[in-house]
């Protein structure tokens, strides 16, 4: 081994092996039926996840006292038959239900696909879903949750946006003036002021928010350094009958700090070959920083990150190293593999690829906890309640993709503890006020329906963002 290598090699195990001592990785105790590729949290606490098969999926339910290690599975509906997709657009809709849309893949094949279909937890099933009118390929699109609660989505190919209101599941078409580029590869994050923030791949190194309310691109500028790394396909990738696509290259995901900047991160550079650059946005500045380097050329190009509760961006780099950013540099901390999904959970750790569970160092800070202003001090069970306060949805949406497979976390669960048994419940929550993030001061709400089978008695509750919760209040259950 040369010295150089050997030398750098010794320095990241040194790193990881110190910082090891506060990050810890558990596998859980009972393991998933068919793999996990996705995750999504649902707003009863429990978690369902896509299976290696792609059309089969199952749910994990915490343990009594909220344990999701010692958690169980179970499977539950499959996917419409023909709908096999792998790399596709997703979210949590306000109303409690998982959409996905379209897919790179289907059946395993190459199809850009504009099949859908949305999950209804409390029925177990899933629906087919239209995609937009004339949208005849979706594959693996950006997509987010806006925060009037609609499910806005790009075409893949062009510049084209849509919504899809959650309550009609019909779709508008809204105008794209002044998008720069297609929106190919490209990664979508919610600001607080609602825009959504995008650094291009096809005309990188440039950057640009959409403002869904005028229905326009505005530009954010250059990210100084270039975030994407060109294509590893050469020539034309056939679809449909007539398609031909020619791949702009990879970024990587990009998080909405507690600060109200982005971390931006980046694909291979120098041809691929080269480390990951990172960049920070400001949007009181409308400017970008330069950030860190991964270290040893590693990058996150087409990868994973989700946001810590003590304020790090989580990210998955391409190597199978997790890199916590503590603001200055990018810092490995254990291996988990390529590819391996991360979500926040309502604990506060993130489950990796649905098998393990990272828990890190530090704490929250006071001042990004949701806060909880009205609630029901008696509830019986059974029955559905309003509750209101603060910051409900999270400072961020805690996760991102270098696209596609988002599995935003921003929306409020309510968590009751009987205070004899301590058993954990959670109370399924739908249609939040908002869906906006670092709401601050604003008084936001969510209604929640009580379990019917939860312990009756004197009990605490509080309200989980992000898996930071609100301090707690009594209330009794009837």
């Amino acid at each position: 081994m040369p010295k150089k290598l050997s030398l750098a090699v010794l320095i990241l195990l040194l790193a990881a092996t110190s910082l090891s001592l506060a990050q810890t990785l558990q596998t859980l105790t009972n393991q998933p039926p068919d793999g996990v590729g996705i995750s999504f949290l649902l707003t009863d606490g429990t978690v369902i996840t896509q299976g290696n098969g792609e059309s089969d999926w199952a749910k994990l339910t915490p343990d009594k006292f909220g344990s999701y290690v010692n958690g169980t599975w179970k499977s539950i509906a499959s996917l419409p038959s023909g709908y096999v997709p792998d790399a596709f657009a997703s979210a949590v809709l306000p109303d409690s239900r998982v959409i996905i849309e379209g897919g790179e893949y289907n059946n395993g094949q190459f199809a850009f696909t504009n099949l859908g279909a949305v999950y209804d937890p409390v029925k177990d099933t899933w629906t087919r879903q239209k995609p937009p009118a004339g949208w005849g390929f979706i594959g693996d699109s950006p997509s987010a949750v806006l925060p009037n609660g609609h499910f806005l989505l790009g075409s893949k190919f062009d510049r084209r946006v849509a919504e899809l209101d959650p309550a009609t599941l019909t779709w508008t078409d809204l105008k794209s003036t002044g998008k720069n580029d297609r929106n190919a590869e490209e990664g979508w994050t919610l600001m607080p002021d609602g825009s959504i923030l995008t650094y291009d791949v096809t005309k990188a190194p440039h950057s640009e928010r959409y403002v869904s309310s005028e229905q326009k691109w505005i530009s954010a500028g250059s990210t100084i350094v270039d975030l994407h790394s060109p294509t590893t396909v050469h020539g034309c990738i056939p679809y449909g009958k007539h398609g031909c696509y020619y791949p702009p290259g990879e970024v990587g995901p990009g998080i909405l700090q507690t600060d109200g900047t982005v971390f931006a991160t980046g694909s291979g550079s120098d041809g691929g070959s080269g480390p990951g650059h990172t960049a920070i946005y400001d949007p009181t500045t409308n400017k970008w920083t330069v950030g860190p380097d991964f270290p040893n050329d590693d990058n996150a190009g087409d990868s994973f990150a989700a946001l810590l509760t003590n304020g790090r961006p989580l990210v998955l780099g391409n190597s199978g190293t997790l890199y916590e950013f503590d603001g200055k540099n990018l810092v490995p901390t254990v291996f988990v593999g390529f590819g391996a999904s991360l979500m926040v959970l309502p604990t506060g750790q993130v489950i990796v690829a649905g098998s393990q569970v990272y828990t890190s160092s530090g704490t929250y800070n006071a001042a990004w906890a949701p806060t909880i202003k009205t609630y029901p001090h008696t509830v019986t069970r059974g029955s559905t309640y309003k509750i209101s306060g603060t910051q409900f949805n999270g400072l961020s949406q805690a996760a991102s993709f270098g696209d596609e497979d988002e599995t935003a976390t921003n929306y409020p669960l309510v968590r009751i503890t009987n205070k004899a048994s301590h058993h954990v419940f959670y109370a399924k929550t739908h249609d939040h006020s908002t869906m906006g993030v670092a709401t601050g001061k604003a008084i936001v709400s969510t209604n929640f329906d009580v379990p019917s089978g939860m312990e009756s008695g004197a009990s605490s509750l509080v309200v989980v963002a992000n898996g930071i919760p609100s301090k707690a209040v009594s209330i009794t259950v009837n």
